[in-house]
This record gives structure tokens, C-alpha cells and sequence, in this order.
């Protein structure tokens, strides 16, 4: 008890250092908490891809379609449960900024492959039968306020025109890692238009959604399905839905390691910062330290004192800062929502800010308690003069 009360006192003798140390160690500890967060909202589609579904697309480059007639090829591979087309659409909404994902698939077949997106079964009858139906995420018809009921009015730069949706769905989540930011359409409809408007461009896929049945069997299911339009006008490319999504994150990956980066440089600063206002103090008790000695006081002794002093700097800041983490991530994510649909505060993030919290402590610390028990009584009562 005696011991806890000493290291307390001494935190708090001088009350502003201590402070701003606290505050600077809470915005480090908080920064790294949402930066690792935002890391993570950038994998947040790879993480929930499943095992168990296959991406086929031109060898070339997405940007390059397939002919349809590949869907039957696809289906008759052995291990392939299901099959179904998926064209990316890239409309706008209204205004320029009003950007986000739509698809023209084949419902019938694409949205058995999906079971984490939930329908009401009378309102996905409707989407099916209507032909100009659209089925629109939780999430994005809450950002945009879609209702049952209205009309979408698309511009897409790759199918010329304004095209017009009516939303027949919307579909909820299975669990919290699914995004529902996605609107989907019938592919039928779009090739309709596609063969009175631009006949050369119709019958194409942009890619080929791909259902197997062991995770496991995916390596050798993809050579077979690339092996089977090898030499053709069309090579495909067959990965798993995982690295099909990867695939996109790698495109800015420069700018995600960089945030990671950061993160960790933020926690260098503080290191620096805190290890710099413990050594302050260590110099300005050194007399006191030797007192100590003098009093019979062990030099391990001395140099726990001092350690539980940055420990317990290092634990209020972080402990503030991990409680305010939430906070700052909700808000950060309402404020970025047309971004990232999904900013997951795992426990992970948790577990890193407390050991970087852990490795402040021992930073700020060590050197400090090393200096003051090698410390000579005398020289420390010198000090003082």
C-alpha cells in the first residue's frame, strides 16, 4: 500500500507534465485504435467473401468481357454447383458524387450463391418478376433513403443513357461482417437494351460468379475452368472471391500501408515523448533517490518505483484511450459512410493499443530506473548542490 501511494504522488506532483503526457498518450492511443480500424474497413468485402465461391474473369484485365455461352462450360466442370453472370454497371445517382456499386445479375441463379443477403420472400418475388426490378442493400437505401417502391435514375458512363430502376427489395445482412452497400438488377434486362442499342456489345459477361462445393477443391477447380478456354479469343482468369476482392485493395495498397505506417509512427512519438518526460523527473529526484539508498532502500527497489510510475502514465492514457476509441471510430465512420461501409472495431485493435501501451510503459521507464539504481549516494546528494 505504502508503495502504491508513493509512485501515486509522484505521478501527480507536477500536475501539468503529467497532464499533457496523459492527454498526448490518450490522442496516440486513440489515432492507432482508428487508423488500424480503417486498415480494417479496406479488407472488411475480402474478409466475407466465402470459401466456397469462384470469380472468373477475362485473363486480360476486368475490363474485358466474356460471351455468355461460357456459363454452360463453367456449369458442366465437375465440382461446380451453380453458376451465374455479373456485369458492373457504373452509374450515377443523380449527381456525380453519389457514386456506389450496382451489378446486372442473373437473380435466379446469383442470389442462391449468397445466403449472408436476407430477402423478405414476398418482396423478392416481386424483384423477379418485375423486369426492371432492383434490389437494394440495408445499408445503401438507408444512406440514400430508398424506399419499396421507387424509381432509380442511373447515368453510366459504360452503357450510355439514363436508366430506371424500381426498387422491388431490400435485403438485410445475415451478420454484421456482410456489407449491404450493393444494388443488383437483372442482367436480362440490361442485355435487352444492350441488343437494340449496341447489338455487338450483347451477350457478354463481365464475370462469371462461380459456386463449388468444397472450399478446399477451389485450386484445382479454377486450372480446370482456365484450362478449358485456353488458346480461345477469350482466356479467363479463375481465383477465389477472397483474392478477387484483394485484387481491388491491391490497387491502393500503397496508401493502406501507409496509414498502418503512420499508426505506428504516432506510437514511436509518444515513446519518445513519454520515455523524454520520464527521464525529466528521474534527473529532478535524483537527491531523492539517493535518500532512498541512504534510508536502506534496495536499488531494485528504487527502479520499481520509478517503472510503475511510467507503467501507470502509460495505463491512464491508454485506458482513456481505448474507452474513447468507439466513440471516435462511430463517429469518424457516420462522418465517412459514403466510403466505407463497414468500419469494424474488432478486439484486436484493442489488444494492440494495449501492448503499445505496455511497450510506452517499458520505454519511458527502463532507462530512467536503470540511471537511478546505479545511482551513488553521494553523487545524489551532490546533486542537489
Amino acid at each position: 500500500m505504502f508503495f502504491l501511494n508513493f509512485v501515486l504522488r509522484n505521478v501527480f506532483r507536477a500536475r501539468l507534465r503529467t497532464a499533457l503526457t496523459i492527454v498526448g498518450l490518450v490522442i496516440a492511443v486513440l489515432a492507432f485504435g482508428l487508423l488500424q480500424t480503417v486498415v480494417r474497413a479496406w479488407y472488411a468485402g475480402a474478409d466475407a467473401a466465402s470459401a466456397t465461391r469462384l470469380i472468373t474473369r477475362s485473363a486480360i484485365s476486368l475490363t474485358f468481357s466474356m460471351p455468355v455461352y461460357y456459363r454452360d462450360k463453367i456449369r458442366a466442370v465437375p465440382g461446380v454447383t451453380a453458376v451465374s453472370v455479373s456485369n458492373w454497371f457504373g452509374g450515377v445517382y443523380r449527381d456525380p458524387k453519389n457514386f456506389f456499386a450496382q451489378f446486372a445479375v442473373d437473380a435466379p441463379t446469383f442470389f442462391p450463391m449468397y445466403p449472408e443477403f436476407v430477402f423478405d420472400a414476398d418482396s423478392y418475388r416481386e424483384f423477379l418478376r418485375d423486369r426492371r426490378g432492383a434490389a437494394v442493400g440495408r445499408q445503401l437505401a438507408d444512406l440514400y433513403g430508398f424506399k419499396i417502391g421507387d424509381t432509380i435514375p442511373l447515368k453510366s458512363a459504360i452503357y450510355p443513357g439514363t436508366w430506371e430502376f424500381n426498387v422491388r427489395a431490400i435485403y438485410d445482412a445475415k451478420d454484421e461482417t456482410t456489407i449491404t452497400r450493393q444494388m443488383y438488377f437483372h442482367y436480362d434486362y440490361l442485355n435487352e437494351q444492350i441488343k437494340r442499342i449496341a447489338p455487338r456489345r450483347a451477350d457478354q459477361a463481365g464475370v462469371f460468379v462461380v459456386g463449388i462445393n468444397e472450399g478446399q477443391a477451389a485450386p484445382d477447380i479454377s486450372r480446370v475452368i482456365d484450362a478449358e478456354f485456353k488458346n480461345s479469343l477469350a482466356e479467363t482468369l479463375t481465383e477465389t472471391e477472397k483474392a478477387f476482392t484483394l485484387g481491388f485493395v491491391a490497387m491502393v495498397e500503397t496508401i493502406v500501408v501507409a496509414i498502418e505506417g503512420v499508426s505506428y509512427v504516432v506510437i514511436l512519438i509518444i515513446m519518445a515523448v513519454a520515455a523524454n518526460t520520464m527521464a525529466m523527473t528521474a534527473r529532478e529526484r535524483m537527491s531523492e533517490y539517493a535518500t532512498l539508498k541512504a534510508l536502506g532502500f534496495k536499488p531494485g527497489a528504487v527502479a520499481a518505483m520509478i517503472i510503475a510510475e511510467a507503467f501507470l502514465l502509460a495505463i491512464l492514457g491508454a485506458g482513456l484511450g481505448m474507452l474513447l476509441t468507439p466513440i471516435v471510430v462511430k463517429g469518424f465512420h457516420a462522418a465517412t459512410v459514403s466510403v466505407f461501409a463497414k468500419m469494424p472495431l474488432v478486439p484486436q485493435t484493442f489488444y494492440l493499443q494495449a501492448a503499445c501501451a505496455l511497450a510506452v510503459g517499458i520505454v519511458a521507464g527502463i532507462v530512467p530506473a536503470i540511471r537511478a539504481a546505479r545511482v551513488k549516494i553521494v553523487d545524489g546528494l551532490r546533486h542537489v548542490a
